[in-house]
Parts: structure tokens; sequence; C-alpha cells
């Protein structure tokens, strides 16, 4: 059980990531804003550091990661695209990435509650604990941007 508990876990930390990765590279080149750029290249960073643990966690635990597929990847370029081509501002770009985030804060605690602390691996609980902690932190500045 712990096993298998652990693994969904792990795969959903490295899903999140490798999402927030691509959003962020595909809404970057149509950031003109330089605080918006600034923290979408620190959200980068971020995301780069816990993805690059969940890797280094699931070699050592003999766990295989999935990335996104290139479907999934390329319906999120178009709509990245599509909508920052009509609207490029700092507060439409902060408003995407407050819903990319909540998406991502949403799935991390479904998985979350569904793992009883006992049911999986201490390392990989406290690097999903900490990816929240973050979203939930990136979800504050992102909806500060909107409103400024």
């Amino acid at each position: 059980m712990e096993a298998k508990k652990s693994e969904e876990i792990l795969a959903e930390v490295h899903r999140n990531c490798q999402l927030a990765l691509q959003s962020i590279s595909d809404i970057l080149p149509a950031a003109e804003d330089v605080q918006i750029r600034e923290e979408l290249m620190r959200q980068h960073e971020d995301y780069e550091r816990m993805g690059g643990r969940a890797a280094i966690l699931a070699k050592d635990k003999n766990i295989e990661l999935k990335n996104p597929g290139p479907i999934k990847k390329a319906m999120m370029w178009s709509s990245i695209k599509m909508s920052t081509l009509a609207d490029n501002s700092r507060a439409h770009i902060a408003e995407m990435m407050t819903q990319g985030t909540v998406t991502g804060i949403t799935a991390l605690k479904s998985t979350l509650a569904e793992a009883c602390d006992a049911c999986a691996d201490d390392d990989i609980l406290a690097l999903a604990r900490e990816l929240l902690a973050a979203e939930e932190r990136f979800e504050k500045k992102w909806k500060a941007m909107i409103a400024s």
C-alpha cells in the first residue's frame, strides 16, 4: 500500500511541476511586464528545483514517472497562445497563472487527502507538502498582481 500511494503522490508532484514549467515557458514570450516576467522566472526555478527532486526520489525508489503527453502540451500551448494574443496585460497573465496554480493546488490536495501519512514515504510526502505550500504562495502573488 505504501509503495502505491507513494508512487501516486510522486507522480502528481512530477505532473504538477511539468505542467507548470510548460505553462510558464509558453506564457513568458507574451509577458511584457517586467514584474510579471521576473515572477514567472522565479516560479520556473522553483518548479525546476522541486521537479528535479521528484526525479531523484523516483530514481532512488525505482518509480517510473511519465511526462504529460504531446497532445496535452499542444492543447495547453494553443490555449495559452490564443489567450495571450487576445490580451497579454499584466492582470490577464496573472489571472491565467492563478487559474493554473489553483488547478495544481486542487490536484495536490486531492492526492494528499487520499493518502494517509502512514501510507506513504516521508520524503515524498515532504516534497508534496513543500510544492503545495509553494503553489499557495504563488496563488497569493498572482492574485495580488490581478488587483494591482
